[in-house]
């Protein structure tokens, strides 16, 4: 079936795009995600008077992806503190909601959490990198050094000692 995607969509084509999709993923998926429309005669003859209206659109887009892609690079790296054993493992993993609420409040840059990637998740004290996919073409990578605010003592030794007394 041919559509015509009313959004950028990933792996498949930016807005404005007609590309040929199985019949079911445009039904069950693009279709009622409103993302695209079916390509009739109408709906092609619409696109081409839309096309420099989402052509300008798009370049708006990109150019302030652009500027927070080097707003983000000339942040540095993303210093987090978190509670954590003596073995240096985490209580609880930091979340792409955590990173991103931190990112804004120590950049300003307001990021959405859907965008952001982690090559591994986050449950340890170290360093990471964080993958920021601000559009299909601008993307950023953003330092993330782990530390830990507090040391508590792991439970297996406090209950080692207590057999022993």
């Amino acid at each position: 079936m041919q559509v015509i995607l009313k959004k950028d969509v990933q792996n498949l084509g930016e807005a404005g795009d007609i590309v040929n999709v199985k019949d079911g993923y445009a039904r069950n998926f693009l279709l009622p995600q409103n993302q695209a429309e079916i390509a009739t005669d109408g709906a092609l003859k619409n696109r081409e008077q839309n096309l420099a209206r989402i052509k300008a659109k798009q370049e708006k887009l990109h150019a302030e992806a652009v500027a927070k892609a080097e707003q983000l690079e000339k942040f540095g790296k993303l210093e987090l503190s978190a509670k954590a054993g003596e073995s240096g493992k985490l209580f609880g993993t930091i979340t792409t909601k955590k990173l991103t609420e931190e990112l804004q409040a120590k950049s300003g840059v307001e990021v959405d959490r859907k965008v952001v990637t982690l090559n591994a998740p986050i449950n340890k004290i170290g360093e990471y990198t964080m993958l920021i996919k601000l559009t299909s073409k601008v993307k950023c990578e953003v330092p993330v050094v782990v530390t830990a605010s507090e040391v508590v003592k792991e439970a297996v030794e406090e209950v080692e000692e207590t057999i022993e007394e």
